[in-house]
């Protein structure tokens, strides 16, 4: 199961640059964890996105609320998520690798 995040910042960047290292850990241990295959900003730096992998057997709905809930970003109110379960049918092979 594969989902998609939407980030998008709730303040301006300069606000937003000194938590970005947190953030960045945090989806370190999102990787590590295996839910976390690719993540990014946008460019220009309005937000950025995450392409997940939600384990089978876990409900989707609960788990990106808590990944989303985890983030630094959402617990210091600086950015909303926008959280859109995706069902890839062209490329799983490559994902499957990832």
């Amino acid at each position: 199961m594969y989902a998609l995040a939407i980030i998008r910042y709730r303040r301006p960047f300069d606000e937003i640059a000194p938590y970005v290292d947190e953030h960045r850990a945090y989806l370190k241990e999102l990787k590590a964890q295996g839910l976390l295959l690719a993540s990014g900003p946008f460019d220009p730096r309005t937000g950025g996105g995450l392409l997940l992998r939600i384990p089978d057997g876990e409900e989707m709905g609960a788990a990106l609320d808590r990944i989303r809930d985890g983030d630094p970003f959402t617990k210091r109110s600086l950015a909303q998520y926008e959280l859109l379960p995706w069902n890839p049918v062209i490329g799983t092979e490559g994902l499957d690798t990832l």
